[in-house]
């Protein structure tokens, strides 16, 4: 063992024999008894050279004699058409069945879709700057240190008067392949424009306020977007094969069979933050009141507040619930917050778990709710789902390159 670390000579032979092995091993059936047995005699003295640890001399006779074995066109191996495409696709073979089963039993990649877990995890973000003529897209060191942020730029300017038509997002399985605008007979592509999320507001025409039969005209803008990508991270797939989620883990599951969900939302994978398990009751205590929320109406006040587990609350110090219930900028003794953005509020009362609400969780079910409270489509709305239908928890952060970068984020 200790020769193979320092001879460069025996870990050349020791490659050679190996790969000589497995050439016979490919053309046993093909090959006469004779080559199958001047073959096996040249790689069995091969090894017993490499085990005696012979001089180099030796061994390279050895290998020669290997190699002469191999390429004798009589008793010797089969030459393969085109070996170095073969080699090549059998290497991209094994990679790719080595990343299949990475991917099937330990780490899956999974891209945020919405902002429902905001501030913890984020979706796509987007700015529409047509209304910032001012505004300069960023060149140079700027722009790379902006890509590594996730952020990119979707710029079209009208070449000439018209009226917008708006093509269909052209998809390829899970990916964006292009979208093309019309406008007065021009086509304005965008290749590989970003995954908004879902309809109606995951789409390029909502992020960018278009709508068909708008009206441009040349040197106008058509779409001037910024836009940050959704968090990318890794699924720990190991952990539940040897224990069951535990409370305030982010999970992500399959939405399969949960019947109150959207259909188009049936057959996907969400991620959210466990809150309740098998056979609990949950209810929500009204602690605080939110006011100025966006999309709700003017003078609304949402209560929102603490889970409560079988008549017992969760606060800050529950393991997984450290910033869910910091109330982050709540002052002492307040009891209407101002809503702002990318803050955490704990939970709302809405939907099912509405003032004076409860909801009994199924025993062998889970119930999941989205830390960014306001704004999450979860347990509240659709109920419990079987637990076999978690998929892993949230593991690594590995894009963007932000403060939620690894694994610090929960």
């Amino acid at each position: 063992m200790l020769n193979w670390f320092l001879s460069k000579t025996v870990r050349q032979a020791t490659a050679m024999r190996k790969h000589v092995e497995k050439l016979l091993r490919h053309q046993e059936d093909i090959l006469s008894p004779q080559a199958i047995e001047a073959l096996r005699t040249a790689i069995a003295d091969t090894r017993k050279a490499v085990a005696d640890n012979v001089d180099k001399a030796t061994l390279l006779k050895q290998m020669q004699a290997l190699e002469d074995a191999a390429n004798n066109k009589k008793v010797g191996l089969k030459p393969y058409p085109n070996h170095v495409w073969r080699e090549n696709v059998e290497v991209l073979l094994v990679a790719l069945a080595v990343a299949m089963a990475i991917r099937t039993f330990f780490l899956q990649p999974f891209k945020i879709p919405t902002g429902s877990m905001q501030p913890t995890l984020y979706g796509v973000i987007s700015d529409n700057l047509i209304n910032q003529p001012d505004f300069k897209i960023p060149t140079g060191l700027a722009r790379v240190r902006e890509w590594f942020a996730g952020v990119s730029y979707l710029h079209k300017v009208a070449k000439n008067d018209g009226e917008l038509t708006i093509g269909p997002l052209v998809r390829l399985a899970i990916f964006n392949i292009k979208q093309t605008l019309y406008i007065g007979g021009e086509a304005y592509t965008f290749w590989f424009p970003p995954d908004f999320g879902a309809p109606p507001d995951g789409t390029l025409e909502a992020r960018a306020e278009l709508h068909p039969g708008q009206i441009f005209h040349k040197g106008e803008d058509i779409v001037k977007l910024k836009v940050v990508a959704g968090d990318h991270l890794f699924v720990n797939r190991v952990t539940y094969n040897f224990r069951p989620p535990n409370r305030g883990e982010v999970i992500v599951f399959e939405t399969r069979g949960i019947q109150r969900l959207e259909p188009d939302q049936r057959d996907t994978f969400y991620i959210k933050r466990l809150v309740g398990l098998g056979g609990e009751t949950l209810s929500i205590q009204s602690d605080y009141e939110l006011v100025d929320v966006p999309r709700w109406p003017v003078g609304a006040h949402i209560p929102t507040g603490h889970l409560v587990v079988d008549g017992k609350p969760l606060s800050a110090s529950t393991p997984g619930f450290e910033n869910l219930y910091s109330f982050s900028g709540a002052p002492k003794d307040a009891k209407v917050l101002h809503y702002q953005l990318n803050h955490y509020y704990g939970h709302s009362l809405l939907w099912d778990l509405s003032p004076g609400g409860s909801v009994k969780v199924d025993p062998d079910n889970l119930f999941v709710m989205g830390d960014n409270t306001m704004n999450s489509s979860d347990g509240r709305r659709w109920g419990d789902f079987p637990k076999n239908q978690v998929i892993g928890s949230s593991f690594f952060v590995y894009w963007p390159i932000t403060t939620r970068f690894g694994c610090g984020y929960r």
